[in-house]
């Protein structure tokens, strides 16, 4: 007897806002976040902006680090409580939680060792290779005075413009391609869409792929 396909509630948390989408549903809802949002907050408000659709699963990408299920540390951008709360207790189903950008990298999968760059508030970066997705806290690695991180993220753009923001956006994608020896490159982000020139062997992904990376972490299988 065939089982029933699963129903999906992806969950993907930015420091702005955070946008849900559930399996058969069109359209997107965002509800706003912020520099205090809180767990405590955002189940209840995740329950009511998704009190009309149907869902058994939930995948959720959160903006930090995440291991085996577990959020390891607090994100910069919000508030604080991550850690320690039970998702799957307050939600009272299975749970999947993973690096926001490792989501976005797997909807983004096309089969060959892919290299994701998520060029937002920060840098995520994330690969997928040989049915694996391995987050990586590549934004954070030194580059120049400081961060990769610090030279392609929303600050510096505009600290410092356009121009200046591309360049670094540049060399972080060749010394990070050459390093990885990725056979396919993302650029995913908000930010992405700024860029006047896509770097070569690049590509754009678009914000869809992270709720794609979220149904397909129940219906397809990844390790993580």
């Amino acid at each position: 007897m065939k089982k029933p396909k699963k129903k999906i509630l992806v969950i993907d948390i930015g420091g702005s806002n955070v946008k849900i989408l559930a399996t058969g549903q069109k359209d997107r809802i965002k509800i706003p976040s912020g520099a205090d949002f809180s767990p405590e907050q955002l189940v209840p408000l995740v329950r009511e902006h998704a009190t009309n659709w149907e869902y058994d699963h939930i995948t959720m990408g959160f903006p930090g680090v995440v291991k085996h299920n577990q959020i390891i540390s607090d994100p910069v951008n919000m508030g604080s409580g991550w850690t320690e709360f039970d998702f799957h207790s307050a939600f009272d189903l299975p749970i999947k939680i993973l690096n926001d950008a490792a989501m976005q990298a797997l909807g983004s999968y096309e089969g060959k060792k892919l290299l994701f760059l998520g060029l937002g508030t920060g840098l995520g970066t994330a690969m997928v290779m040989n049915g694996t997705i391995i987050p990586i806290e590549g934004g954070h690695l030194p580059y120049k005075k400081s961060t990769f991180e610090n030279y392609v993220g929303k600050a510096y753009l505009f600290k410092s413009g356009q121009k200046r923001w591309e360049k670094h956006v540049r060399n972080t994608v060749s010394i990070l391609s050459d390093a990885l020896q990725p056979d396919d490159i993302v650029l995913g982000g908000g930010n992405s869409k700024l860029l006047s020139e896509i770097p070569e062997g690049c590509r754009l992904g678009t914000n869809q792929n992270a709720f794609l990376g979220g149904f397909r972490m129940w219906e397809e299988d990844f390790w993580i």
